[in-house]
């Protein structure tokens, strides 16, 4: 079963701080098309501002994305998984908590964000093998009862 480790590789985690405004996360956001961002203070983690938050939270209620911070407006109820943790651990989460991204720690410490896409992109390849190993379990016929084609 995949880890979540798996899932992130070694690639890079897009973070904001909280200071930051909503306009430069949205453009931050856009920039490397990402629909959520962790928010730090310094290293902390404090927070996570999605997409939904800028839809809810700013178009929504007219706030201004110039002047509105990301920390007056992010998420603080996080839903965090172990980097160690199996895919299928993190999808239950998500399921539960109806969010579409997961906070991943090592020694409580951010160690990157999973979407919902990067879990149903590692479910899809996990059923594809079992798939392939089930069709070659399905069609194999042992040596012994194979009908031999070379007999005159």
């Amino acid at each position: 079963m995949r880890s979540i480790r798996a899932i992130l590789g070694d690639r890079e985690t897009i973070v904001v701080a909280r200071s930051a405004s909503i306009a430069d996360a949205a453009r931050l956001m856009s920039a490397h098309h990402i629909g959520a961002l962790p928010v730090l203070d310094d290293d902390r983690l404090v927070g996570i501002f999605t997409e939904r938050d800028v839809l809810t939270r700013i178009v929504a209620a007219g706030r201004s994305p110039d002047t509105t911070l990301v920390g007056d407006v992010m998420s603080t109820e996080l839903i965090v998984a172990d980097i160690n943790d199996s895919y299928e651990v993190c999808l239950g989460r998500m399921q539960q908590a109806h969010v579409r991204h997961v906070l991943a720690l090592q020694d409580g410490r951010l160690a990157g964000i999973v979407s919902l896409r990067d879990v149903m992109a590692a479910d899809v390849d996990e059923k594809a093998e079992e798939l392939t190993l089930l069709n070659a379990y399905v069609h194999y016929i042992p040596a012994n009862m194979q009908v031999r084609t070379d007999r005159p």
